[in-house]
């Protein structure tokens, strides 16, 4: 058999196709992967259709395009420069694509690329185009071709489903990483119930965080958060109308946390990323992951005085994925928290257009081609 079934958008808006196409052959550092399983985000479908209103400065791969930014499968053929990896192995690929060549790939800075892409997604400059066209095509298929860069090796304690979580629990991974979350740390994550953010419960359990204090609205949500770990999880409910840094500041004797993370989406209320910036302690570090939209006031004066710093944290690398197999495979990552939600792929546009029954991060949204 010479053809898959993939997903195929062919105009921003529409719904993707189901189509047989030619499966690609692997260049010689790049491998096939059959993919088995592949993350989503619900609404991807109303993101896609709008994605050229509210992002046209990121463009979107040429189309028609295979998405899908979070494939999990196995090798099924590798290049002829590829010696670590060999087929039957089961991977996590990683959809950054960067160049290699630039100043910051050169210093091993592979996320500041200057070409850099999501595979499967959106490109971060025009530059990224470049890069679409060695690496075209999504986990949205049957088959893909991988740069072995990209590649993570999974555990056989970790299955596909869990894999195709990677990139939601990624984000989370490396903010927290930058911000040396580890023992006698305390960190607050805006929306610790949702799908990016309860990545900081799980990894700041996992890395020997203090105590872990979360946001969200959803008390009965926010309490199976707690659950997982009741003496160091502490929740707090937005929609108590109390300021997020009010409540931090009483629980810490005034001190405020080490480290902040927003986890909110794009639609999200500014007030609120700006009261988790108000709960750092002195020379605390705050992480944007969430996409807040739109110009955010900060008080820069204080945030002096008090050698705060905030920044945005985009990704993760590939090394980074595999330290998030590797606690997994020691078990000190817990993902069996992990609520499946499976569609084939002839099911997709139902699937990405948008989930009415969801337990916030719970929840595990994944398309099986």
């Amino acid at each position: 058999m010479n053809t898959m079934k993939a997903a195929r958008m062919h105009q921003v808006g529409e719904p993707m196709k189901i189509e047989e196409l030619p499966i690609p052959e692997p260049g010689q550092n790049d491998v096939l992967v059959r993919v088995r399983s592949c993350g989503i985000v619900p609404n991807l479908g109303n993101i896609l259709a709008n994605w050229t209103t509210w992002f046209p400065e990121l463009p979107l791969p040429p189309l028609p395009a295979v998405f899908g930014l979070d494939p999990a499968g196995e090798i099924v053929k590798v290049g002829s420069h590829v010696h670590t990896w060999q087929p039957g192995d089961r991977v996590y690929v990683n959809p950054g694509l960067y160049c290699g060549g630039c100043r910051a790939c050169r210093t091993g800075d592979l996320i500041n690329c200057t070409h850099y892409a999501f595979r499967g997604y959106f490109g971060f400059s025009q530059n990224s185009l470049k890069l679409y066209k060695n690496h075209p095509g999504g986990g949205l298929a049957e088959y893909m071709t991988a740069p072995q860069y990209a590649l993570v090796k999974l555990p056989s304690n970790v299955s596909f489903d869990q894999g195709a979580r990677f990139g939601y629990l990624g984000t989370m991974y490396s903010a927290m990483r930058k911000g040396g979350m580890g023992p006698g740390k305390t960190m607050l994550v805006n929306g610790i119930s949702g799908t990016l953010g309860i990545g900081g419960a799980l990894f700041g359990l996992a890395m020997g965080v203090t105590k872990i204090y979360g946001t969200g609205r959803d008390k009965t949500l926010l309490e199976r958060v707690k659950a997982l770990a009741p003496n160091r999880i502490e929740v707090f409910s937005t929609s108590d109308n109390e300021p997020v840094d009010v409540w931090i500041k009483q629980m810490t004797d005034g001190l405020g946390v080490d480290v902040f993370i927003d986890a909110l989406g794009p639609g999200a209320s500014h007030e609120t990323l700006q009261q988790g910036v108000r709960a750092l302690k002195r020379g605390g570090r705050a992480y944007n992951i969430g996409a807040v939209m739109g110009m955010v006031g900060m008080d820069l004066h204080t945030m002096m005085d008090e050698q705060q710093s905030i920044e945005g944290s985009a990704w993760f690398t590939a090394a980074e994925g595999q330290d998030m197999a590797d606690m997994a495979e020691a078990g000190t990552l817990d993902l069996s928290i992990l609520e499946h939600v499976c569609s084939p792929l002839e099911k997709v546009n139902e699937a990405i257009s948008g989930i009415a029954q969801r337990n916030g991060g719970f929840s595990n949204f994944v398309i099986n081609p």
